[in-house]
């Protein structure tokens, strides 16, 4: 007679007690989790009257944590309902970020097409009153171009050439010093620039001029200009300068041919980026410049005009025009530095190492 071992199947542990539920949520929780939140906060508001929605979205989030939580450990376990509170902690702060700048964006778009066309464009506001309607924006444009491009074409080649020394020669205290001065230009206030330049205008008795304005955005745009392009030289790896100097190449000239092309990418981006920190400077332009109603090209003699200058002009004329003309010029202003950002994105994708298939 034989006999047959039977072995007893271990007792499945309760859920809750250290072990993992089998049991899941769908993947449209959190979506409901959001919507029964959201519905609550609208009912306490409406019950407790409370008037700013400000409040309405802050019991909301904290509603939908809450549910969150609560629903995930009764249906799965308290390790899975951690995991689902960071995850919507996440949610809301990114929602909490992202919800200002699409109102920001929303109402420039709506208040700034009301007379945004091609006359707006194309015409300067001479000889139009600030208070009745018409003009348009074609002075300031020309006054932010030519302004810009001047800052560009002082700061691109002192900013790269400052970050080429201080990767490939700088060493000491001289290194650590110019170091020490771009971090400290980073964070310096516009104001401060405009000044220090207003200081030099009223020791040379220089008059405003759209060329004083760009001496001050250069001063602003340079440590941006030297720490991006100081962080891409970085990037290149040191074989490539190796394999240069080993076959007799001059440093400088492995500099000029090797590290700078492999780099032109990440500096062209960074380039693109500082001219967008500076596009909507207006207190230089305020100091330096004092703005003008009428189209001057030249950058170098009078008074010009720029958009930020533009829309603070016009916001302070108070009238339902003068409202109308400034969200219009802040709708090209943002739609200008958007449009750098895309650029700067389409170079550094093309100028991108290309890996191998």
């Amino acid at each position: 007679m034989s006999h047959v071992a039977v072995q007893e199947a271990p007792a499945t542990p309760a859920p809750g007690k250290g072990s993992l539920s089998h049991r899941s949520l769908p993947r449209w929780a959190g979506a409901g989790f959001a919507v029964v939140a959201i519905a609550l906060a609208v009912g306490i508001g409406l019950a407790f009257d409370l008037q700013s929605k400000v409040q309405w979205g802050l019991i909301a989030a904290l509603l939908f944590i809450l549910i969150s939580y609560v629903v995930t450990t009764a249906v799965e376990n308290k390790r899975q309902a951690k995991d689902r509170v960071a995850t919507s902690l996440v949610w809301v702060c990114f929602v909490l970020a992202v919800i200002p700048l699409f109102s920001l964006l929303w109402t420039t778009i709506s208040r700034g097409t009301k007379v945004l066309n091609g006359y707006f464009l194309t015409h300067s506001m001479a000889g139009v009153p600030a208070f009745e309607q018409g003009g348009g924006i074609y002075h300031a444009l020309i006054g932010t171009l030519e302004q810009i491009g001047i800052a560009t074409l002082i700061s691109a080649p002192l900013g790269l050439l400052t970050a080429v020394y201080l990767v490939e020669y700088g060493k000491g205290a001289l290194a650590k010093a110019v170091t020490f001065f771009v971090d400290v230009m980073t964070g310096i206030p516009s104001i401060v620039a405009g000044l220090f330049i207003l200081t030099l205008m009223l020791m040379f008795d220089l008059q405003p001029s759209g060329f004083m304005g760009s001496l001050a955005l250069s001063i602003l745009m340079m440590p941006v200009v030297v720490r991006s392009t100081e962080e891409m030289l970085k990037l290149v790896p040191n074989e490539l300068r190796e394999a240069s100097l080993a076959l007799g190449v001059p440093k400088w000239r492995t500099i000029l041919k090797v590290v700078i092309p492999t780099a032109i990418g990440g500096i062209t981006t960074g380039f693109m980026l500082a001219v967008a920190r500076i596009a909507g400077e207006t207190a230089p332009i305020m100091l330096l410049v004092f703005g003008n109603q009428l189209i001057n090209t030249n950058p170098f003699e009078g008074a010009q005009s720029s958009l930020p200058f533009y829309i603070w002009e016009q916001y302070r004329v108070g009238s339902d025009a003068s409202y109308d003309r400034a969200w219009a010029a802040a709708l090209v202003l943002i739609a200008f530095v958007m449009i750098l950002n895309l650029v700067a994105r389409g170079i550094a994708r093309w100028k991108a190492p290309k890996t191998g298939r």
